[in-house]
């Protein structure tokens, strides 16, 4: 029994040695990132009491990344889409049916609040799936296509980007607008006069009788001349 003794004291002198002769050092612990709790309550701001709640987000799969240039705020968005509801994956609208892409200003509020800001980070030719909750689509409401409530789901394509609207497309050559004749230039319309109000006619007067014009008289025979007197003689 003593070899196995010894063997056992051996091999417990060397792990001692082998441990005294490795410096000890405390575990290293990975750095803790900030979470969503300190992020809502930084150092300055007052503190609140509850649960933030989350409410609505917009999510998003590229994919095609596009290769132009990258999209920016208050710029013509020109688009191409398809648009479906997501509850029953029935296309609803699409551009690509017209073959007419539609053009927008982006972060103007002329489109759904999902599209204002579901262009962020895409480049020109890119494609991208916007999965868009009702509250930044068509509301509780909806319209006469979309029901209440719906959350949709919409395959976009950015095809181009400028500062100004499009021009609208020339009319085919030889075409001629029907508001104007050729050769002639439109008159501006002149303003119609206010009539003015008739006056009330005059009562006509009652003609005057004619008056019975005078008989003539009848001349006067001329007397006849007197006889001279003789004159006397003269006395002698």
């Amino acid at each position: 029994m003593k070899p196995a003794v010894l063997l056992l004291l051996a091999t417990t002198s060397v792990f001692a040695q082998t441990a005294a002769s490795k410096p000890h050092t405390a575990a290293s612990t990975p750095a803790k990132r900030p979470g969503l709790a300190s992020q809502d309550a930084p150092p300055g701001v007052p503190k609140v009491v509850g649960v933030a709640k989350p409410l609505y987000s917009l999510r998003f799969i590229d994919t095609v990344v596009g290769k132009g240039e990258l999209a920016a705020p208050r710029k013509w968005y020109t688009v191409n889409y398809t648009g479906y509801l997501s509850a029953t994956g029935m296309k609803f609208d699409s551009s690509l049916d017209r073959k007419q892409p539609i053009t927008f200003p982006y972060g103007a509020r002329r489109v759904i609040a999902g599209w204002d800001t579901g262009f962020e980070g895409m480049r020109i030719g890119g494609k991208r799936r916007l999965f868009i909750p009702y509250q930044l689509a068509y509301g509780e409401a909806g319209n006469p296509a979309i029901p209440a409530k719906s959350n949709l789901i919409f395959d976009v394509e950015l095809l181009g980007m400028s500062d100004n609207p499009p021009t609208p497309p020339a009319p085919p050559a030889g075409a001629t607008p029907a508001s104007a004749k050729p050769g002639t230039t439109p008159t501006t319309p002149t303003t119609p006069t206010t009539p003015t109000t008739p006056t009330t006619p005059t009562t006509p007067t009652t003609p005057t009788t004619p008056t019975t014009p005078t008989k003539e008289t009848t001349p006067t025979k001329p007397t006849t001349p007197t006889t001279p007197t003789t004159p006397s003689a003269a006395k002698q």
